[in-house]
Formats: C-alpha cells, sequence, structure tokens
C-alpha cells in the first residue's frame, strides 16, 4: 500500500477521506435524495447557490455526490472534482469548456470508442480541429502540437491492446507550451496509477468500472485543481450531465473497498495472462504486466499495478473466439468491466459495427481477439477456468 502525506494509506483515507461531520453521528453516508434545497433567507439563497456549492439544486451540487467527490479527489492528489451522469458525460463536458471553433485538441490513435468519435466526428463539426497520433511515441505528441491547441487528450492503458503513454514526458511538452492535459484514467484506477503526479491537469475515471466496481451504476468524475473544477462546473450547468444521488451514493459504498478489489484483479489480470501466454492455442498477449509487453519497462515506471484488464488473440480467428466465451464458466459476456465478476468480450464484435473499417484496423482488431477483465474470483478458479474453455476449442 501507498502512504498519503499524512501517512495514511489507501484503504485507510478510502474509508475516511469524506468524513466531514455532514452525518452527523451515521455511520453510513446519507442518501441526499432531494433535488432542492429550502434557504432561510435572501442571504442564505445566495451562499447556497455559489459555485460548487451542495445544497441548493442537485443539478448544481449534492451532499452525497460530495463526499464521492472528496474520496475521489483524495485519492488522485487534486484540489476538487466533479460527479457526471457517465464517463462521456464527464468527458464531453470537459472538452466544451475548454475548447472553442478555432482550436486544437490532440489525442491518441486509440481511445475508448466514444472519446474517437468524439474527436473524429463531433468536435470536427463544430469548428475544432483535431488530430490523433500514436501514443507510444512522445515525438509523435510533440510535432503533432500547433500554435492553437489548446488540450492533448491521453488515456492509458488503452483499450484492447493496451498500449501505454508516457505521461510524464507528454505533460512536460504541453506545460512548456501552456497546454492543458486531460487523462483517462479508468483501467488503471488511482491504486495503480495517479496521473497528476506525472503532471497531468484533469483527471477522468468512468466510475461505472472499477470506482463503483459492482456492475451496478453508471457515472463519471473529473479532478482537477479548483480553479479548472469551478470551470467544468459552470459549463456542466447547460450540459446537465450531472450524476444521480443515488448512483453517486453506489459508488460512494463501492469505492470503499477499491484498493481490496484492485489488489486480486491486479493479480488475477497477472496470472491470466502468464498462462495464456504459454498456451500453444494463443497467439500473443497484450498486457503491460507482461515482460513481452513492448511498453513493459513504461509501465513499471509509471504504475505500481498493472490492472485486472488483459487481451489475447486466439490463433483460431473468430470461431475460436466464439467457442472459447462459450466455454467460460466463471465469466460473463458483457460488455463492461471492473466489477467484482469477470466479464469477457471481443472487440471485433463491439467495435466493428460502431468504428469505421480503417479505425477497426488501425487499433489491430482482429477476429479471434478477446478482451477478458478479471474480478475478484479466486485466481486458481479463473485460470482453470480459462484453461478448460482454451482446451476445448476444436474438439
Amino acid at each position: 500500500m501507498h502512504a498519503h502525506r499524512n501517512g495514511f494509506s489507501f484503504t485507510t483515507r478510502l474509508l475516511n477521506a469524506d468524513d466531514d461531520g455532514l452525518d452527523g453521528l451515521s455511520v453510513s453516508p446519507s442518501l441526499h435524495q432531494s433535488v432542492n434545497y429550502a434557504a432561510r433567507d435572501d442571504a442564505h439563497l445566495r451562499e447556497m447557490a455559489a459555485p460548487l456549492g451542495n445544497e441548493y439544486y442537485t443539478r448544481r451540487g449534492n451532499p452525497t455526490t460530495a463526499r464521492l467527490v472528496n474520496v475521489i479527489a483524495d485519492l488522485e492528489g487534486g484540489e476538487a472534482g466533479m460527479m457526471f451522469a457517465s464517463g462521456m458525460g464527464a468527458i464531453t463536458t470537459t472538452l466544451m469548456t475548454f475548447l472553442r471553433a478555432g482550436d486544437h485538441v490532440v489525442g491518441q490513435r486509440s481511445h475508448y470508442m466514444g472519446t474517437t468519435e468524439l474527436l473524429d466526428e463531433i468536435l470536427p463539426s463544430y469548428g475544432v480541429e483535431t488530430s490523433r497520433v500514436d501514443q507510444t511515441s512522445v515525438s509523435a505528441f510533440e510535432q503533432a502540437i500547433r500554435p492553437n491547441t489548446k488540450l492533448i487528450v491521453l488515456e492509458t492503458p488503452v483499450n484492447p491492446m493496451m498500449h501505454i503513454t508516457d505521461l510524464r514526458a507528454v505533460c512536460e511538452l504541453a506545460k512548456a507550451r501552456g497546454i492543458l492535459t486531460f487523462c483517462d484514467n479508468t483501467f488503471a484506477t488511482p491504486i495503480n496509477q495517479r496521473p497528476m503526479e506525472l503532471g497531468v491537469d484533469i483527471v477522468m475515471h468512468s466510475a461505472t468500472k472499477y470506482i463503483g466496481g459492482h456492475h451496478d451504476l453508471l457515472a463519471g468524475s473529473v479532478t482537477a485543481s479548483r480553479e479548472l473544477v469551478a470551470r467544468i462546473w459552470d459549463r456542466s450547468l447547460v450540459t446537465g450531465a450531472i450524476a444521480a444521488p443515488f448512483n453517486s451514493w453506489l459508488a460512494l459504498r463501492g469505492i470503499r473497498t477499491l484498493e481490496l478489489r484492485v489488489r486480486q484483479q491486479n493479480a488475477n489480470g497477472l496470472a491470466i495472462a502468464r498462462f495464456l501466454e504459454s498456451h500453444p492455442a494463443v497467439r500473443r498477449v497484450f498486457y503491460p504486466g507482461l515482460t513481452s509487453h513492448p511498453q513493459h519497462e513504461l509501465a513499471c515506471a509509471q504504475m505500481s499495478g498493472f490492472g485486472g484488464l488483459l487481451t489475447f488473440d486466439l490463433k483460431g480467428g473468430s470461431a475460436a473466439a466464439s467457442e472459447f466465451i462459450a466455454a467460460l464458466q466463471l465469466a460473463s459476456y458483457a460488455t463492461s468491466l471492473g466489477g467484482v465478476s469477470s466479464t469477457v468480450m471481443r472487440p471485433a464484435v463491439l467495435f466493428g459495427d460502431r468504428l469505421s473499417p480503417t479505425i477497426v484496423e488501425e487499433q489491430g482488431i482482429t477476429p479471434g481477439l478477446i478482451r477478458f477483465a478479471a474480478g475478484i474470483e479466486n485466481t486458481e478458479d479463473l485460470v482453470a477456468d480459462v484453461g478448460q474453455a482454451l482446451d476445448r476449442l476444436g474438439r
């Protein structure tokens, strides 16, 4: 576990970072389901309506959501934060805050497909120029920067090929030119990676995944300085993609066990990756914790764990991929990830109908590619289940 500046470890902070006396003697956080709050008088109403307030109108803030924000911001090392209705709500609102027609943004060739569509289709339709570069090359970022570049969008590790971005190096490029950096830290979680310590200005999570951790909520978060969050908050009043109080309450309950869950998912991901790498039915495994990963040294330098998400390519192609998934006993065939139970999916099926053939090919999505998101099941059980499913191929 990693020590905080006050000496407390992550697990302790996950339980106490939001302890502000808001709920009096209540041990469990209250769910503040109310949309609005009554003011005593004119002066009190103005005070309640101040930026980043938590008791006025839920689109402007909510006490339950504020507690969750405090925990995430503490883990990431930020001054403030916000919760949104989804990860894409967080990404879209943030980019709309800092980009205007005539601006330029640099992204990566590989991103979550919603981010890819935002960069390739939606932003250009509003007059924002976009470039997407090979995230494994720092020089590619440098060459893409223009005089009107206002923002660099990062994501590491990235689905589905588990590429890594050198956050420190890219942030140094950006800061020297006055460019903001935004990083999707969903797959790593603040347990395995803290981008703000490497220079990132704004950190985002799809809290639907590891933060919530139980496949039962939809939410997104951003963490940054108070100044930047205040600007995002101001734009969010118009976009309206704010987290529902109940989802914030679920995420607050889920985040308490984040380190315990991620520690087990790290162990499961590495064990499965090592097993797959030695199996004759597997062509290649993509996991930053393996020494065979081309960016393994960089991953070790900026991550303290490698997560539960891995991708591998089966030699038998599409038929083998379908057969493998059908034979699994412990993993659900489902698109999301980060929860207590394992999920598995085929990127060629998920992305093939949504992204262009050029992007699918560019991202290395082959017919036999499998994405496995390990849950917190017993490690030996998961490896055995993967093994028996592989052994049934071609029977």
